[in-house]
């Protein structure tokens, strides 16, 4: 990995990780480039449309980048949870003025293979993967287009799944990190092992090169994680006050609140677990939310985009690592390069 970086001109190994539903945009991308450093565009809940139109956008600043993708890992909801959990944020929905499609859960596979025909079209050197491990000819293609293909793991045993793949590089991500964890085995919480731990046991386990991420906020956390043995790190929640990001005027807000000082795993908004500051919707919902996704992201997606719409903090899902305090509203070049400083 550190040779394609420096063959790509990557001097600052401190990544600007793939965000995807808007915090990740273009211009963060290619921002994190011009730093010396490495963007992404992530593929996640856009259309094949939209994720082609990104990669033209960002390809257009002259800079590389790499892409990543939410591989088919499905969790299929049990039906009868899915009508419990529907009438039980009813309520939710009503405050805000917006009715939940809740007839029938909605199960998809967010473009897969057509985003994959996209990545054909418009190539890039690095692709990453989340939630599953692409099928074997899946990769095969992908590695044709030129690109080296990372896949996100939680524990020791994915990693050995994912070498067993043949994928170049892991992505090694910590219970700590922000947004949705890429277990494979979503039906069960992350353990919460610390990433610099995490990391050493991976690289003791399988000889990939290792991207570490997971609650990165600060010099001394990256320089941990790059001694446990991370050829590189990628942070996201510490980029989502930037400049560039395209995080929410609410979100952008409640990070800074001095008030909100604790994370929690949930399924509430997706049923998949993810890493969020904890409000009001997170309180009244996390332990009666069942596991189902992409069913539960798509019954909770209108209440969550009224939410961003109302400026409502207390129903929108509040994407943060538990470094999330170091978030800063500052240029992402400058985010990068104070996060590097120990290296």
């Amino acid at each position: 990995m550190r040779t394609l970086l420096r063959d790509l001109g990557v001097t600052l190994p401190v990544l600007a990780a793939p965000m995807a539903g808007g915090a990740g945009t273009p211009e963060l991308a290619a921002a994190a480039a011009r730093a010396g450093s490495l963007g992404f565009v992530a593929a996640g809940y856009r259309t094949p449309e939209q994720f082609a139109e990104q990669l033209t956008a960002t390809a257009a600043a002259g800079v590389p980048f790499g892409a990543n993708l939410f591989a088919p890992n499905p969790v299929p909801v049990d039906p009868a949870g899915f009508r419990r959990y529907a009438q039980l944020i009813a309520p939710e929905a009503e405050h805000l003025g917006v009715v939940l499609d809740a007839a029938a859960p909605v199960e998809d596979d967010d473009g897969w293979q057509a985003k994959l025909d996209v990545l054909r079209a418009h190539p890039v050197p690095v692709v990453s993967f989340t939630f599953g491990i692409p099928a074997r000819p899946d990769l095969a293609l992908l590695r044709r287009t030129g690109a080296l293909l990372v896949q996100t793991v939680t524990s020791v045993d994915e990693a050995r799944a994912a070498a067993e793949a043949g994928v170049d590089a892991l992505a090694v991500q910590a219970a700590a990190a922000g947004g949705h964890s890429g277990t494979l085995t979503p039906a069960r919480l992350p353990a919460d092992v610390p990433l610099p731990d995490l990391v050493a046991a991976v690289r003791a386990a399988v000889g990939l090169p290792v991207l570490a991420c997971g609650g990165l906020g600060t010099p001394a956390a990256v320089a941990a994680a790059v001694r446990a043995g991370a050829d590189a790190v990628a942070v996201g929640t510490v980029l989502l006050r930037s400049h560039e990001a395209g995080t929410s005027a609410p979100h952008r807000a409640a990070l800074a609140d001095p008030a909100r000082t604790e994370t929690v795993l949930t399924r509430a908004f997706t049923g998949r677990p993810a890493r969020a500051l904890r409000n009001g919707f997170t309180d009244r919902h996390s332990a009666q939310a069942p596991s189902g996704y992409p069913a539960l992201h798509h019954l909770t997606s209108p209440i969550r985009r009224a939410a961003a719409a109302a400026g409502d903090p207390e129903r929108l899902h509040l994407w943060a690592g538990t470094g999330f305090a170091h978030a800063t509203g500052e240029p992402a070049a400058a985010i990068l390069a104070r996060l590097s400083a120990q290296l």
